[in-house]
């Protein structure tokens, strides 16, 4: 029984397959034996075979070095 890689979306897992496919039609070589000429059904071949894996790195969120200011509403009569 094959073991599933495990992605947190769907969505990460395309774009994966994607950057995977954009190195393989800019000449890399492939890391499977395949019967498919096509980039991305050669990378997507790649991920279900466990050579191409992604890594999440948590970014922090700048934070602001100026003071907030207050703003007081503005009233018309």
């Amino acid at each position: 029984m094959e073991e599933q890689i495990k992605f947190d979306s769907k969505y990460r897992m395309v774009l994966v397959t994607a950057r995977r496919a954009r190195q393989l039609q800019n000449g890399s070589t492939p890391l499977v034996n395949t019967t498919s000429s096509k980039a991305c059904r050669v990378a997507q071949d790649e991920i279900a075979a466990g050579f191409v894996t992604h890594v999440v790195t948590s970014k922090e969120a700048p934070k602001a070095d100026v003071a907030p200011v207050e703003y007081s509403p503005i009233l018309h009569s």
